[in-house]
């Protein structure tokens, strides 16, 4: 009979252990799933294995065309009507031109320096169309075609990368720095990757508005994505469900450093869904693509869901006027990549197609732009550099003492050594 007892009660005490197991086992899985993993579903496993980062496949990259410009699934185009198309290719080649110009201006010394975009218009184009006006954003330095598109003047370009008296900064930026308030196009710096902590903090201000309709937009290359401050910004929109779009443009080089050596793993794309940041890689090249995956992703942000965008493309001019890129990489691959897959000649296909286009109307646009160009081109040559006192100005309301001080000694050493100065040139002080 005790015997009996005996077993009845470590069978009980066995079940209890066993309920116990079951009960923990449940508990630390739901821990885990709510706390630790972003609400994903935990599991354990006996099988010891250590995932190998060079098996995971790659995330495959959308698109809308082929390398000639053909739409492969028709129901992925976005049909836009001819005014929309027409002036997104006017945009793409207004570009294309005005880099040419003020590449060879910088060259001829007339310019102090230059970044052009071949190669990239698409993404440009593609990606700025897909926003809203009252979207903010925030450019690397390789976005003139995003302000392009929401109407920034010739004049102001030309202003700008001349640093004169018209210049909305007063000339205190080097040329490719621009900014519009008007245009909700945050003024570019020169520090590299600083614009996206920055941009998630405007995202979450915006998240904190009542019925917000507005999301940022941050662009950068592959290159910024290696910068501590890209790993914090993306961890901060996932934190905080910020309403943002990274746009990654990855053109194959960060200045002289190739991709290949620029990070491991799947690209920036792959950086996204570890981070919790909804993801999708995208032809770059294919402006019909670019521009889906954006008006998606805006909806997606607009959730307070921030999304990353990875424009696979190519940049086929030198990373700036300081960068002599064959040295390392031969003319043929840029030659190559210009023949196969160039943005402009795939979207050109696409309005040719549909009658909207043709060459006669190609050679009155290509000498209309040169013509605008040039014009402002030259009127930005003539006109005087700002006073130097504006070095002094827009900062505090009232100029302190210290400041004032500075400007008198600076005048007075100025006024003393004049003849090496080119006050002629200078517009007149307020």
């Amino acid at each position: 009979m005790h015997r009996a007892l005996l077993h009845v009660s470590r069978r009980a005490v066995t079940a209890r252990n066993l309920a116990s197991t079951v009960e923990g086992d449940a508990f630390r899985l739901n821990e885990y799933s709510s706390k630790y993993l972003g609400h994903r579903k935990a599991a354990f496993t006996e099988k010891l294995e250590i995932i190998n980062a060079d098996d995971t496949p790659a995330i495959p990259i959308y698109r809308v065309t082929n390398a000639v410009g053909d739409v492969i699934d028709k129901t992925q185009d976005p049909n836009f009507d001819e005014p929309t198309a027409i002036k997104m290719y006017k945009t793409m080649t207004q570009l294309n031109i005005m880099d040419r110009i003020l590449y060879d201006s910088q060259r001829q010394g007339r310019i102090s320096f230059y970044m052009t975009s071949f190669g990239e218009e698409g993404n440009h184009v593609g990606s700025a169309a897909a926003l809203e006006p009252q979207d903010l954003i925030y450019g690397q330095y390789r976005e003139a075609g995003v302000l392009l598109w929401r109407g920034y003047s010739m004049e102001n370009f030309m202003n700008q990368c001349y640093g004169n008296a018209d210049d909305l900064g007063k000339g205190r930026q080097m040329p490719m720095h621009f900014g519009a308030k008007e245009r909700n196009f945050v003024t570019i710096s020169s520090p590299l990757t600083t614009q996206l902590p920055q941009a998630v903090g405007s995202a979450y201000a915006f998240k904190q508005q009542k019925d917000n309709n507005r999301i940022c937009v941050v662009y950068f290359g592959d290159g910024a994505a290696s910068e501590g401050d890209a790993h914090a910004a993306f961890n901060f929109a996932a934190t905080l469900k910020a309403p943002i779009i990274f746009f990654c443009r990855n053109n194959g080089y960060a200045i002289s450093t190739p991709t290949s050596e620029q990070y491991g793993g799947d690209g920036i794309a792959g950086k996204g869904p570890a981070y919790g940041l909804h993801t999708i890689r995208v032809d770059g090249n294919d402006l019909l693509a670019v521009y889906n995956a954006t008006k998606e992703a805006r909806r997606v942000a607009l959730s307070n869901r921030p999304v990353l965008i990875e424009a696979m493309t190519y940049r086929l001019g030198h990373h700036s006027t300081s960068d002599d890129s064959t040295a390392y990489r031969s003319a043929e691959e840029v030659e190559t990549w210009g023949d196969k897959d160039h943005p402009i000649t795939r979207f050109n296909k696409y309005i040719t197609e549909r009658g909207w286009w043709n060459e006669e109307k190609e050679k009155e646009w290509q000498k209309e732009v040169k013509k605008r160009v040039l014009t402002e081109f030259s009127a930005a040559e003539k006109r005087k550099k700002a006073h130097y006192h504006d070095l002094f100005e827009d900062v505090y309301d009232e100029l302190p003492l210290r400041l004032r001080r500075q400007r008198d000694e600076l005048d007075a050493h100025i006024a003393e050594y004049k003849e090496h100065y080119p006050l002629e040139g200078l517009h007149e002080k307020h």
